[in-house]
């Protein structure tokens, strides 16, 4: 071995030891940053009311499936550092929103929403070492039972198998043939129209069984329908006036290759027209006025209506 090669022997051992510190560096920055990221998901609170707790998507879960399957009672519990009993009931009714929010099935959102007639909440706390744990009931009062919605789900579904729509089918196509059987299949209940204890007329199952039902009825039959065909809706309140006098009333709002348009089934049967169908909120707004939620900025925004009306 000549010189050259001993004095380049202990560069060579100094370089890899730098080269595997440094990739042992490199790793424990790594762990930390991942370690950091998961306890900071961990320790992540979400603040309702000004009550801070740790679970508030299982919450929200929790009620959206109790909502769905007609549950009597939906218990939650959670773990907050303070004591809140006087914060609670508008938490509830925060989670309860968020928990009745769009999502991807048919059988939640507006579908529910329209469905049920609010909520009794009780609950209480106990103290710990770290905080309260609270115990929160919530008894929804549901317009029909689990049985006759797991009967509209079954004859939803024959009904759209037996349209047979296939990948081709336009959104038009879909959307009129959906809004036809409604309008052909569904009267307006005018026995029950102004009993409000008689809530069955303001659901699909009443539109579907008994073929009969007032506006709510009809829209919550649409969204279902249209949601189930992969068409997107929402179910819209506001006042509609007709020859002088105006009344509480529900459409909907459907999407057709992209764009928002309002239908109102129950006039268009009731008037035996098509004055109501795929029409701008411009045509609209002459005899319809939204409730102030459906006017936001956020809202528009989100469910763009067309300027004008479809034309086929």
């Amino acid at each position: 071995m000549d010189n050259n090669d001993s004095l380049k022997q202990p560069t060579r051992i100094k370089y890899i030891i730098g080269l595997i510190i440094a990739i042992m560096a490199a790793v424990l920055i790594a762990v930390y940053v991942i370690h950091a990221g998961i306890l900071k998901k961990r320790t992540e609170a979400y603040s309702a009311s000004g009550i801070v707790f740790r679970n508030h998507e299982k919450l929200v879960r929790t009620l959206r499936t109790g909502l769905r399957q007609h549950s009597k009672e939906i218990t939650v519990s959670f773990h907050a550092k303070k004591e809140h009993m006087d914060g609670i009931e508008l938490m509830v009714s925060e989670l309860m929103e968020e928990a009745l929010a769009e999502t991807e099935r048919a059988d939640e959102g507006d579908y529910i929403r329209y469905q049920y007639g609010g909520y009794q909440v009780r609950y209480s706390n106990t103290e710990e070492k770290n905080g309260y744990v609270y115990k929160v009931r919530i008894i929804p009062e549901y317009y029909t039972y689990l049985a006759e919605e797991e009967w509209v789900s079954a004859e939803v579904e024959r009904i759209i198998d037996e349209m047979d729509f296939s990948k081709r089918t336009s959104d038009y196509d879909k959307v009129t043939a959906i809004y036809d059987y409604v309008c052909e299949n569904v009267t307006y209940d005018v026995v029950h129209k102004n009993k409000d204890v008689q809530h069955t007329k303001t659901t699909a199952y009443a539109a579907l069984r008994y073929n009969t039902a007032v506006c709510q009825g009809y829209s919550v039959l649409l969204y279902r329908l249209f949601r189930e065909a992969g068409i997107d809706s929402r179910i819209i309140t506001g006042i509609a006036s007709r020859d002088g006098s105006s009344e509480l009333h529900a459409w909907n709002l459907v999407c057709v290759d992209g764009s928002y348009y309002n239908v109102d089934a129950t006039w268009d049967t009731a008037f035996g027209s098509r004055d109501y169908y795929l029409k701008s909120d411009e045509t609209f707004s002459k005899d319809h006025v939204r409730d102030e939620k459906f006017t936001t900025d956020e809202f528009c925004e989100e469910y763009d209506v067309s300027d004008v009306d479809f034309e086929g």
